[in-house]
């Protein structure tokens, strides 16, 4: 009995933990790594074309042990996880009751629907412009900028949750006398989890796109400006390593929402 009992560390299950790190997955993924970075070392000493013009792992792995030494490269990390978290969340309170109510309400739905989708196709870059002649200072200008990449993602399939919701769950709830009310949070809402965190996990990547497109054009700071300074001062190794910077702290960011939607939503695997 003992030896099944789960141990907790912190609120995490030390078990289900260890079990995660050392399944079959993580071997595969740890396996195709080492693969994809020695195809790509032999690629450079040997000169293939395109790809040998990439610098080699073992050059790039002597820089990112510079850079982990230097305060200014963790900085960048910070600055770019504040932009995207400032924006992300911001485009979650607004964009999940939005898109409720757009599910919920036909009239409200005909209302915003049009002027939504007029501006969706708009690439959130193409509001930096504007942004930065709207808002007073660059900051915030990027932080909408990276609003813009997550909200209108959430929003559209959070709408497309509430309306593939089977309506005779909602007609036998309503023919035993349930409210509104009842029938939002006990049906509706948990119907609507699984498409709200796969626009969660969509919008975020959207996310890091963005910001990191934002800071090469208007910020002096981040992973974005980062790697666009590496090109400029041509120090290629380090271009790589502001886009395995991004490419590590994007993978996180989706991590982390993929295990609070398989959390929140037991019956179903967020993918």
């Amino acid at each position: 009995m003992t030896k099944n009992k789960p141990v907790f560390f912190m609120g995490i299950n030390l078990r289900k933990l260890r079990k995660a790190v050392f399944s079959k997955t993580t071997l595969r993924g740890i396996v195709a790594i080492i693969a994809t970075g020695f195809i790509w070392e032999l690629c450079a000493r040997f000169e293939v074309p395109i790809i040998g013009m990439i610098p080699a792992p073992s050059s790039v792995f002597s820089s990112l042990l510079a850079q982990i030494q230097d305060k200014d490269y963790w900085e960048c990390w910070v600055y770019s996880y504040d932009r995207v978290l400032s924006g992300f969340i911001v485009a979650q309170i607004i964009g999940i009751p939005l898109g409720l109510i757009m599910g919920m309400s036909r009239n409200f739905r005909d209302l915003t629907f049009p002027t939504l989708e007029i501006l969706r196709p708009i690439p959130p870059l193409a509001w930096v412009p504007m942004a930065v002649i709207f808002w007073p200072t660059p900051e915030m200008s990027i932080i909408f900028v990276t609003f813009l990449g997550a909200f209108f993602t959430m929003v559209l399939n959070i709408l497309g949750g509430v309306k593939n919701v089977d309506v005779r769950y909602i007609r036998s709830a309503q023919s035993l006398g349930s409210s509104n009310k009842d029938i939002f949070w006990r049906i509706v809402l948990p119907a609507t989890l699984p498409s709200l965190f796969t626009g969660m996990t969509v919008g975020m990547g959207i996310t890091w796109a963005v910001v990191v497109a934002a800071e090469m054009i208007a910020s002096r700071s981040g992973l974005g400006f980062l790697t666009w300074k590496s090109y400029v001062a041509g120090d290629y190794p380090v271009i790589v390593i502001g886009m395995i910077s991004i490419g590590i702290a994007g993978y996180i960011s989706s991590a982390v929402i993929r295990m609070l939607g398989n959390r929140l939503t037991p019956w179903l695997k967020i993918i």
